[in-house]
């Protein structure tokens, strides 16, 4: 049989493909990609390697993961700062920007680890998707607890298309095109933003920010704001950290019968006042905090609130409570006319997935935690990033916004910070954020982030690493 295969991962014979290809209608393979014009095709004979048996890919596999350096922290105090990180095995992260090293429960894993979540699929038949049905109403019930607004759906796919279905939502409310988008706002976010909504005609304007503070211009959109505009878009805490004027922005929204969206951070909320509470119409998240690990940027977690009055134009799905024949408690997948799979092209969006099993992740996470331990988490976070805020300044780092800060903060250095990320590698530490990627004018900046997770230990040790290469000038 070996020898009849012409690629060895894959099963079909010439015969299979020849079958295939008489049933389908087609004469080669060739036929299949008709409709791609003919410039647009790579019409070279692609420079591939050699075929590797599964053995020999298994460890070439290997030989690439094993080039990773894991993030880890410090057990003890290191016997010396040249012993311990010249060589590391493992790196101290202090980069944030949207997503975020915190302490995991095990119990996290162990949930979701078992095979009635792990391995469910979409809960279209509800008779038999109740425990995955609950799960997702305990998730919408503690997000909405969290954040103090009136509905939350099943979840989106990130943060970022949270936003962006957001802004659609906005539109399709009061159809208005003007939308104010924060230069606070996280740079890839925007992005998203702009591409999901292409075609749709809107016309976006970038707030700027107060160059010493940090936050959004407040003056700027109240300038802007007037009968077009579709939505104000503000996150807080902001790309650099910042908390936001979000009150003075709310007021600013509702004069012109605009809609406010807030993204935020989920454990800022444990000392930060909720969205609901300020008057938020939409507010969206990114939920890897929520018990999620940062694994090379993903899987991630979009979450998604608005105010009950705009329900029936919310995307994704939503898990109801019911009652059943017999006035049992029971779930369903309830408001699905939203769904592209029953209103097509009438429908709001053409979200229809959820992210499951990371939203059950955090359901078990939020539960877990309980009210009391959001808090506690929080508290930590903010009193770790301000101590450490603290200890650079000590060795003449400052930082470059005046506003307040929750977990994150930028400052400016006087070497370039992608040559001091580069050298802090070697020290056994993952560094900030270099600001000019996406600010050309913030070329020094550096974004740093601090979670719950950081020792004192590791915080000075990371200090002090810092000092070495700015008096050394790496």
């Amino acid at each position: 049989m070996r020898e009849r295969l012409n690629f060895p991962y894959l099963p079909n014979t010439d015969e299979d493909r020849k079958e295939m290809l008489q049933t389908i209608g087609a004469k080669s393979i060739e036929d299949l990609f008709a409709d791609i014009p003919h410039h647009l095709r790579e019409k070279a004979i692609l420079n591939l390697p050699k075929a590797l048996s599964e053995p020999e890919l298994m460890r070439h596999l290997s030989s690439l993961a094993a080039q990773n350096i894991p993030m880890g922290e410090l057990t003890c105090e290191p016997v010396s700062q040249h012993e311990t990180f010249n060589r590391p095995s493992f790196l101290i992260p202090f980069l944030g920007a949207g997503i975020y090293d915190h302490y995991i429960p095990p119990a996290v894993q162990q949930i979701i680890s078992r095979n009635e979540f792990y391995t469910a699929y979409t809960p279209y038949q509800a008779e038999a998707s109740q425990g995955t049905l609950q799960a997702t109403f305990e998730y919408q019930s503690l997000i909405c607890d969290l954040t103090g607004m009136e509905v939350s759906n099943a979840s989106l796919y990130d943060g970022a298309s949270a936003l962006a279905e957001g802004v659609l939502m906005a539109h399709s409310i009061n159809e208005r095109r003007k939308v104010i988008l924060p230069k606070t706002l996280h740079p890839h976010w925007a992005q998203v933003v702009k591409t999901y909504s292409a075609g749709m005609k809107l016309q976006f304007v970038e707030a700027p920010y107060l160059p010493d503070v940090g936050i959004t211009d407040p003056e700027f959109v109240r300038k802007e704001c007037d009968d077009q505009t579709c939505c104000v878009v503000v996150q807080n805490p902001n790309f650099f950290g910042c908390l936001e004027l979000v009150s003075d922005l709310e007021a600013m929204a509702h004069q012109v019968g605009a809609i406010f969206i807030v993204t935020f951070d989920p454990i800022s909320l444990g000392v930060l006042k909720p969205p609901g509470e300020y008057n938020a119409d939409i507010a969206v998240a990114e939920g890897q905090s929520l018990g999620l690990p940062p694994s090379f940027g993903g899987p991630l977690l979009g979450i998604f609130t608005c105010k009950r009055e705009f329900i029936r134009k919310m995307p994704g799905r939503l898990v109801g409570e019911t009652v059943d024949s017999k006035g049992k408690r029971g779930f369903v997948l309830t408001l699905q006319v939203r769904e592209q799979h029953i209103r097509r092209e009438r429908a709001t969006s053409n979200i229809c997935t959820n992210q499951a099993l990371c939203a059950i992740a955090a359901a078990a996470y939020l539960a877990l935690m309980g009210k009391h331990g959001i808090r506690q988490l929080a508290e930590l976070c903010a009193q770790k990033a301000h101590y450490l805020a603290e200890q650079l300044q000590s060795i003449g780092i400052k930082k470059l916004f005046s506003a307040p800060f929750f977990k994150e903060f930028a400052v400016k250095l006087t070497i370039d910070p992608q040559k001091i990320n580069k050298a802090l590698i070697g020290k056994g530490f993952l560094g900030g954020l270099a600001l000019r990627r996406y600010y050309p004018e913030l070329n020094h900046g550096w974004l740093i982030a601090v979670t719950e997770k950081r020792t004192k230990t590791e915080m000075d040790a990371f200090v002090q690493a810092l000092r070495e290469c700015l008096e050394n000038e790496i």
